[in-house]
């Protein structure tokens, strides 16, 4: 039976795909998300290092924990033909009252970068965001020298917002500035055109 997450989410939430299916985190599926974590790769830009078990494993717990609170709503992306786990995304920072929520902590196995995977899952998030739950605004992060992640977010039309100096302190103990991106409402429409051409749904 579904529960309320908060009076914006029901959990469960499954959003599906042409190719791909968001669904929630689960404590039973943290070691099979692990797994796809281990290529190191996947981090060569990053501030957080998912490969590492003892960052791995509080972190995705305490997401766990933000969903009951109605603060984060982790997902997996899984291949909608086979179930196949090859990453995972999230909502967080969910401000009902002003309306905002971020899409965030997004990471797919390599040897799908550059398939449409990562252009399909923005599109299910922003599209449940602002169709469903009737946000203002969406904002994305990125560390502001990784310049595949925002040019992923160019790509689907997020708009370029500017870079917070020392925003936080990555693991290693050296300060990170951060790059902000966004969509807001009005931008919506011909963000969703925008998406629908680039995956071949228009």
């Amino acid at each position: 039976m579904a529960t309320m997450l908060t009076s914006w989410i029901q959990h469960p939430l499954v959003l599906k795909g042409s190719r791909v299916e968001l669904r929630p985190v689960e404590e039973e599926h943290l070691d099979a998300l692990f797994d796809v974590g281990r290529d190191r790769e996947l981090w060569r830009l990053t501030s957080v290092d998912y490969s590492d078990p003892a960052i791995f494993y509080p972190n995705f717990r305490t997401a766990l924990r933000d969903r009951d609170l109605g603060k984060a709503y982790p997902f997996l992306v899984c291949l909608r033909d086979s179930g196949q786990i090859i990453g995972t995304t999230r909502l967080l920072d969910i401000h009902r009252d002003d309306q905002k929520v971020e899409i965030g902590v997004t990471w797919i196995a390599s040897e799908f970068w550059g398939t449409g995977i990562n252009t399909e899952c923005k599109q299910l998030l922003l599209a449940f965001c602002f169709d469903t739950l009737g946000v203002g605004r969406v904002q994305f992060r990125a560390k502001a020298d990784n310049a595949r992640s925002r040019r992923a977010l160019e790509n689907i039309g997020a708009t370029f917002e500017g870079i917070l100096r020392k925003d936080k302190i990555e693991p290693n103990g050296k300060p990170r500035n951060t790059a902000f991106y966004s969509v807001v409402s009005e931008e919506w429409p011909s963000v969703k055109a925008l998406l629908a051409h680039r995956l071949g749904t228009s």
